[in-house]
């Protein structure tokens, strides 16, 4: 009899240890060679492999790896490189030059990276693909046809992991300025014989199972998406002698789309049943006799542990209605988002440890799920262990503190708005500040060097005392307003040297927060963060930032931010809590920061950045769910913001966004000043600002912290005069698109010189005084 197979998705990529994040730092600051970069890459893959192999995976995929992101692998897959990278004839330095830019003053080559952006409603970033007006293809398979011949030592049940080619192009954009009226869509049937080619490549090396990735069928599609969707998937359906296709949708429900998908002419159909639980019975009933259907049932995008009970259920449905023999049980999604093992948990109490689940044990539970589905009473010890959890994590008192629920019931519609308007607290804030056209500052972080890594770590051992700790973080701080001071910039940040990341630091400082100690998790390239664990009821016990914040005031006559991460973005950059509304944890976040506010404001602290960049990544795909979502989200960062004076200056910063479709909620937080990120787009973004006529001020970003490379005074100028053509000069200020945690000193001071020479051409332009 055919029993239910256990499948995988993807598996992280960075190592237990972070090894890849180290191999590529190293490599990229010259310390190490490709082929060291390679090794460790190689060594992760067959580890992770044998890690599912013993895990008892039935389906292991290959071609999930990436030394950046699947999605510039796929583009160089299929040819899709623009021409301004072509003359850099190595194929590793290209690679890492279209994802990070590339600047060799001896060789004379500059050229900044592609666009990044948000992969769907995640935390993790994607290369954003270019194509031009007369776009060609040409296929090199030759990573993913090398790493299965690899991955060949491992045995059998290799299931190869290829970027559909619908959402390769729905997530691809068109050459800025040169491609007027074509869409990347025009390119499709250009581009499925590369993936007809290469099914004929996989089939000849004798690959059973094909997994073709297409989570935008989760999305809306208009007629010509849905048309593409037809064509393609017919077509791939098609290819003589192809192996089984299985194709993939996640992060939400298949919903309209459900008859392309099930009509595809594929052989399985796989379905997020974490995030669209409800889907099942439509998904089962439109199933053609022939098709497998692949449940994700383990949560691809949480730490909890699985409801065993639950998940089993689930199956039993399936098994019932269309025989064991076409079920397969895996993930919601590629477990890229989840740490990598538990095992390397040593702090985290037995308690909390118990209720959790990272990418080594849910292989486990999806084995487990796979082996109980033809019982109709599941035992065993690992059905025992998760009702056990689940029941102890619903007790206990560590969950939930009366005083939070006191002060969420006393919320008033009140503590939602500022006294007066934005033209009336612009009016009070320039008299206050007195700031210049185009006035000059930055995101928050600035470079944290080996040497505050260190000595956080030392300090974090024990080994080094508190009070030389804080001398220590106070010289660091001291020079870093120096240096601000001395590069010219008008309003100044402390630099967060005392900050780990802008999320795990508040997390650390709020109650109903765990950490881990190994959590790490992959956001873009060698960027790993650490997200916390919302176990319970949040609140603040004391101040967090108003010492470092009035520390670093006194140290300068200019204003000095004060700077707080949002209550979406802890809330989307955090492993959330399951047993409530998420907008009711996040107005609990929403509280704490107001009281750190009010605190900011009493202690002197003249404007306050409360940053937001995940706010447009937490948008549910679905259109229909925007309003609600976009309610408790801006409710929540106006409830964090709005208990200050109408002079005090309140800023926030997003990044990496789409941001035409929720600009009216975005006026709607109706802070003092937004900061963006526009400059890989080269201000592409401002356009939504201009046609929706965003009312405050507005700081689009002049250069590209991500990219090693450092812009001249001229790209930025420019930037800033096309920007200043189209909104009030008065309007606008100047800065980079993030935070400089992650560069070098020498490039970071070297980039802000050039940014504030850009200042003063962009203010000779429009005039030098800014209007008040």
């Amino acid at each position: 009899m055919m029993s239910v197979l256990a499948t995988c998705l993807g598996y992280p990529r960075i190592g237990f240890e972070r090894e890849l994040k180290k191999a590529l730092e190293s490599f990229w600051s010259k310390k190490t060679s490709a082929a060291d970069l390679q090794q460790c890459a190689a060594g992760l893959r067959r580890r992770h492999w044998s890690l599912m192999k013993q895990a008892g995976i039935d389906h292991i995929p290959v071609g999930d790896f990436s030394l950046y992101d699947q999605v510039l692998d796929t583009a160089v897959m299929v040819g899709a490189i623009p021409a301004r990278y072509r003359a850099i004839k190595d194929p590793l330095v290209r690679y890492f030059a279209m994802a990070r830019g590339l600047q060799e003053s001896g060789e004379g080559m500059d050229v900044p990276a592609l666009e990044m952006t948000k992969w769907f409603d995640t935390n993790y970033h994607y290369i954003v693909p270019e194509l031009a007006s007369k776009q060609t293809f040409a296929l090199n398979a030759s990573k993913l046809l090398g790493e299965i011949d690899e991955a060949e030592t491992t045995g059998g049940g290799l299931r190869p992991v290829l970027l559909g080619p619908v959402t390769f192009l729905l997530l691809s954009k068109m050459e800025q300025g040169k491609t007027k009226g074509l869409t990347p869509l025009a390119f499709l049937d250009q581009l499925i014989p590369m993936y007809e080619q290469l099914l004929a490549l996989l089939a000849e090396k004798g690959i059973q199972w094909v997994q073709i990735d297409e989570p935008c069928l989760t999305l809306e599609l208009d007629d010509q998406a849905k048309a593409a969707y037809r064509t393609a998937l017919t077509r791939l359906a098609a290819c003589p002698g192809r192996p089984r296709l299985l194709l993939a949708s996640y992060f939400g429900a298949l919903e309209d789309n459900l008859p392309l998908a099930a009509g595809s002419g594929f052989d399985a159909l796989h379905v997020d049943l974490v995030r669209a639980p409800d889907q099942l019975d439509a998904v089962l009933g439109a199933l053609p006799a022939t098709m497998h259907v692949s449940l994700g049932l383990v949560d691809g995008r949480n730490i909890w542990r699985t409801d065993l009970d639950a998940a089993h259920a689930t199956i039993r449905k399936a098994v019932e209605m269309i025989g064991p023999d076409r079920v397969m049980v895996a993930p919601s999604c590629s477990l890229l988002h989840v740490p990598v093992d538990l095992a390397g948990e040593q702090k985290l109490g037995s308690t909390m440890k118990s209720w959790l689940a990272f990418a080594a044990q849910k292989l486990n539970e999806v084995r487990v799920l796979a082996d109980a589905a033809g019982s109709l009473t599941p035992s065993g010890q690992p059905f025992l262990d998760s009702r056990a959890a689940r029941a102890n994590r619903l007790a206990s008192p560590m969950v939930r503190n009366s005083h939070v629920g006191e002060r969420m019931r006393g919320i008033t519609e009140a503590l939602f708005r500022r006294t007066s308007p934005f033209p009336a607290r612009a009016e009070r804030q320039r008299a206050r500040f007195r700031l210049p056209l185009f006035p000059t500052t930055t995101i928050g972080s600035f470079p944290q060097t080996g040497a505050v890594r260190s000595a956080r770590a030392t300090w974090r051992a024990g080994t080094l005392p508190v009070p030389d700790y804080d001398k220590f973080l106070k010289e660091e701080t001291r020079a870093c307003i120096a240096k601000q001071e001395a590069i010219g910039l008008d309003v100044l940040v402390h630099g967060e040297f005392e900050r780990n990341d802008m999320v795990e630091y508040f997390g650390e400082q709020l109650d109903g927060f765990a950490f881990t100690e190994n959590g790490w998790v992959q956001s873009y390239g060698s960027r790993c963060v650490k997200p916390p664990v919302i176990f319970g009821d949040v609140s603040r016990p004391c101040a967090m930032t108003v010492e470092w914040s009035t520390y670093a005031q006194t140290l300068t006559k200019r204003p000095v931010k004060g700077m707080l991460t949002g209550p979406v973005t802890i809330l989307q950059w955090s492993f959330v809590r399951d047993d409530q509304p998420r907008q009711d944890t996040c107005l609990q976040i929403a509280l704490a920061l107001r009281e750190e506010v009010v605190d900011l404001e009493q202690a002197g602290i003249k404007m306050i950045q409360v940053d937001e960049p995940a706010i447009r990544e937490g948008l549910p795909l679905r259109r229909r769910e925007w309003k609600d979502y976009l309610r408790w989200a801006v409710d929540a960062f106006k409830l964090a913001t709005s208990g200050v004076r109408d002079d005090t200056q309140v800023h926030t910063h997003m990044c990496y966004s789409e941001f035409g479709d929720i600009l009216e909620a975005i006026a709607e937080m109706d802070a003092d000043v937004i900061s963006i990120e526009t400059s890989r787009s080269r201000m592409e973004l401002l356009g939504d600002f201009v046609r929706y006529q965003y009312p405050n001020e507005i700081g689009p970003g002049v250069y590209d912290i991500h990219s090693p490379r450092v812009p001249t005074k001229e790209e930025m100028a420019d930037l800033l005069i096309s920007a200043g053509k189209v909104l009030p000069a008065t309007r606008l200020w100047v800065n980079p698109d993030c935070g400089l945690k992650t560069r070098g000193w020498p490039e970071v001071q070297a980039a802000l010189r050039n940014m504030v020479e850009a200042a003063r051409v962009a203010r000779r332009q429009f005039g030098e005084e800014r209007v008040g």
